[in-house]
């Protein structure tokens, strides 16, 4: 297996999730370097670059996605699956964020603690605080959404999570799928801030017993349940080789053909990474639409630009304008809010 990397990126923003108060502010954050690679001992894919030292959760970071009918019916899934497999008491959720799974799992009377540093609220079910090994977990199910991606040595980390829960419990972990990024060349899904990215065959060698392994979210995400005692390190296999299509970037040459004002719906992860690479390519984005009030009025890492609400983003664009859709599972709520006005250019790609 070669050590060239996967791909590359330099001075990107370390939480693309935190935004800022001003234009300078949001210029000056912190930045780190995406270099991935291929782990030639495990075979998972890490940003070699990555300095989990310089990753704090606070209030002030921001990815709740639940507003939107979509993902709550994806969330509503995912319910469904852990009562199938987990039961409705003794749950974990391990990086519950601003609580509102949690809030879904007390609305079924399905019995969970959470842990999370950036919790705002104030549930007594929810410890403001990253979960370590001295918590003294004692769960039947540990619900891990959107976490694994975040930790430097995810295998470490699930051995800890085993060895304080007895050594043994079910575990659900939903991750973004690489597979998906590569096949959909969504270069705007890599981010510093995850430190991992998998595959779905990466668990069936990570663990030895798995209850569920699937896609979720219109493909986008990895469902797994597995057996928490049965986690093992995985080893590489030589024909397991990653690559990226040659085509991987093509999206940000091909943004540069719209005429008019350009327009980012989506103020997370995917539109701050889509957005920063335009304008480092010399590509113009006139503004940035997001429906989460939270994030409306804040300024996005590194290219500083400000985050409208809807009614104040779109009142006074032309018509024909070109809206760039983030994410292709929103298409059809951001059609329903925005109107015929516009022209619609959805981020995905093979």
């Amino acid at each position: 297996m070669t050590d060239a990397p996967l791909y590359v990126q330099s001075a990107m923003p370390v939480f693309q999730n935190r935004l800022y108060d001003s234009p300078v502010a949001a210029r000056a954050c912190p930045t780190g370097d995406i270099r991935l690679i291929q782990d030639p001992v495990t075979g998972l894919i890490r940003n070699a670059r990555f300095q989990p030292e310089r990753m704090t959760y606070d209030a002030q970071y921001q990815n709740e996605q639940g507003l939107s009918p979509t993902f709550r019916r994806h969330m509503d899934s995912v319910l469904d699956l852990l009562e199938r497999h987990m039961g409705r008491t003794g749950l974990v959720e391990i990086g519950c964020g601003k609580g509102m799974f949690m809030d879904l799992m007390a609305a079924r009377r399905i019995e969970a603690q959470g842990f999370d540093p950036a919790y705002e609220g104030n549930d007594p079910r929810i410890r403001k605080a990253y979960f370590t090994p001295e918590t003294g977990l004692s769960a039947q199910g540990i619900i891990l959404r959107h976490v694994l991606e975040h930790v430097p040595d995810p295998v470490a980390f699930l051995a800890d999570l085993a060895a304080a829960n007895g050594g043994g419990g079910l575990i659900y972990i939903e991750v973004p799928c690489f597979d998906w990024i590569i096949a959909h060349r969504t270069w705007f899904d890599i981010f510093y801030e995850h430190a991992n990215y998998f595959r779905l065959a990466d668990f069936s060698r990570m663990f030895g017993c798995i209850l569920h392994a699937g896609r979720g979210f219109g493909g986008q995400y990895l469902t797994v349940i597995a057996d928490l005692a049965t986690l093992r390190r995985p080893r590489c296999d030589p024909d397991d080789r990653v690559t990226l299509p040659a085509d991987f970037m093509q999206g940000l040459a091909d943004a540069g053909a719209d005429k008019g004002p350009v327009v980012v719906w989506g103020g997370s992860s995917k539109g701050v990474v889509y957005a920063l690479l335009q304008e480092r390519a010399g590509r113009r984005v006139d503004r940035v639409i997001d429906i989460n009030p939270a994030k409306q009025g804040g300024y996005l890492p590194c290219a500083g630009h400000r985050v409208l609400s809807p009614s104040d983003g779109l009142s006074d664009l032309p018509d024909r304008a070109t809206i760039h859709i983030m994410n292709p599972n929103y298409e059809q709520e951001i059609r329903a809010i925005a109107g015929p006005r516009f022209q619609y250019k959805v981020m995905k790609h093979g």
